[in-house]
């Protein structure tokens, strides 16, 4: 009856919806068919004119024709463009700037500062241990002490070193300012002592040590570097505050003074390296300071002319600028260690011989424990090693400028550049030296080389960036966020009291 029924229509129904998808379930109820006829698939508009064909034929034949007809139906120009309902583009979900974008807020966040500060300070702290129990077991064996004599010492300093890290992490800032002067005379008064007959002791050609019986001795020199830090900022901070800094006797007077003094002391014990470090902290509070140019020259100029003074009159300082660059001994072997040093480091290669198995620390490098271990680092762990290290104290020389230029408080902004400005330029000194790069100054790496004096100071320094990095007022906010009490009430408000017995 349907075939009858057809026969005297016309062979062209009336046109009806177009159906996308799968146009076989329009088929079996009698819709249209959109392909079948003599030349392939058509467009929508002529298939939805099409006479309707026979209702009878396989189930295949009819899926077959509706997914043509599904898919020669086309899309509407905005999901062409990959937009919404509007349109608009879509975001592309990778690519370099993208991950720029991500990279600038992680680096905005409020508590950046106080993570890179934590995380580099630790990670070059346990670093270094690790290193100073390989670079000096061979030299403990040679002075035929235990294998691990100098590492359990260092261990010792990195226990009461992190108990100083808590205290000044901790410490408000009244107090930082109130124990700048304490600690400035004490310091002082040790640095007296070290030139006292009998009191004071000479290592490698220094006087500046203080024998404290038994294995300990005490650098006064290393605390001068904090003390000088502390009292200098307090100083700056507080005429800052009346307004005086915009004159040069009182931005010099009493700060230079007090730091020539310093100088003096140190230099009585022949530590050169040093008083470069207390000369570069120096220069660094008065740029902080906003010292005008002309006088910033002028205090250079001097303490160049003095610097080169006590470079020519020594044969010692003199033969260490001569090793610069030096890639043979010498007639002497006056660059024997600059050499080695190099030879250490071009023998490791991309990823080291291995933790442990340094040559150079039998007996070729001196001061493998000390000076040189950037260097036995380069020969046990690599390039691969050595760049971590700079990368970690380039990640803490960032978060201490990044501290120091967004406080509001001037003695932050002088504390905080002043102690990023000590470990920065001591670092540089230390691996420039390494690297044949610069003269052969005598400081050890900060955070890394062996020498409780040196890390205990440090650091307590350390611990003072952190807090500073907690006074900002976004990093408040931020931590008091992450404290239990807080989260606890935070989720308690959202979530809502669910009847006994529900899970």
């Amino acid at each position: 009856m349907a075939a009858d029924d057809t026969a005297d229509r016309d062979p062209r129904p009336a046109p009806g919806p177009v159906r996308r998808g799968w146009g076989f379930l329009g088929a079996l109820q009698g819709a249209p068919v959109l392909a079948g006829a003599p030349g392939g698939v058509k467009a929508p508009e002529e298939s939805a004119h099409a006479g309707a064909g026979a209702r009878t034929g396989r189930l295949a034949g009819l899926l077959l024709r509706g997914r043509a007809a599904g898919a020669a139906v086309r899309r509407p120009p905005a999901a062409r463009r990959g937009g919404g309902r509007s349109g608009t583009p879509r975001r592309p979900r990778g690519g370099p700037r993208r991950f720029y974008e991500r990279m600038r807020r992680a680096w905005d966040r409020p508590l950046t500062a106080y993570y890179l500060i934590l995380g580099s300070g630790l990670l070059i702290t346990v670093l270094g241990l690790v290193m100073v129990y390989s670079a000096s077991m061979i030299y403990a064996l040679q002075l035929s002490l235990p294998a691990t004599y100098f590492f359990r010492k260092q261990f010792l300093a990195v226990v009461l070193g992190t108990g100083l890290l808590l205290l000044a992490s901790r410490m408000p800032i009244k107090l930082n300012r109130a124990l700048s002067y304490p600690l400035l005379v004490g310091t002082v008064f040790l640095m007296v002592l070290v030139q006292v007959p009998g009191i004071g002791r000479a290592v490698n050609g220094n006087q500046n040590w203080i024998y404290l019986g038994g294995p300990f001795q005490l650098q006064p020199s290393e605390f001068g570097k904090l003390a000088l830090i502390l009292w200098g900022a307090d100083l700056l901070a507080r005429k800052q505050d009346k307004r005086l800094l915009t004159q040069w006797k009182h931005l010099l007077v009493p700060f230079v003074p007090v730091a020539l003094m310093l100088l003096g002391l140190i230099m009585l014990g022949g530590d050169m390296g040093t008083a470069i470090i207390l000369t570069a902290i120096l220069f660094g509070l008065l740029w902080l300071a906003g010292a005008p140019t002309r006088l910033f020259a002028g205090v250079l100029a001097v303490a160049g002319l003095i610097g080169f003074a006590l470079i020519k009159t020594s044969e010692n300082r003199l033969s260490r600028f001569s090793c610069v660059g030096a890639i043979d001994l010498g007639p002497d072997g006056e660059c024997w260690q600059a050499v080695h040093g190099i030879y250490a480091l071009a023998s490791g290669g991309w990823f080291g011989s291995g933790l442990g198995a340094s040559v150079e620390k039998w007996g070729q490098l001196p001061e493998p424990h000390t000076d040189f271990i950037f260097a036995i680092t380069g020969e046990e762990l690599g390039l691969a090693g050595t760049l971590s290290v700079l990368a970690l104290f380039a990640a803490l020389g960032y978060a201490g400028i990044r501290v120091a230029g967004r406080t509001e408080d001037p003695f932050v902004r002088y504390a905080a550049g002043g102690v990023t400005t000590w470990i920065t330029v001591q670092a540089v000194i230390n691996i420039g030296a390494v690297l044949g790069l610069l003269p052969i100054a005598g400081v050890p790496l900060p955070l890394f080389s062996y020498g409780g004096s040196a890390l205990l100071p440090t650091m307590f320094a350390i611990g003072l960036l952190i807090a500073f990095a907690r006074e900002d007022p976004a990093a408040k906010a931020a931590l008091a966020m992450r404290r239990p009490g807080v989260r606890w009430k935070t989720m308690r408000r959202r979530v809502k009291k669910r009847p006994s017995g529900e899970r």
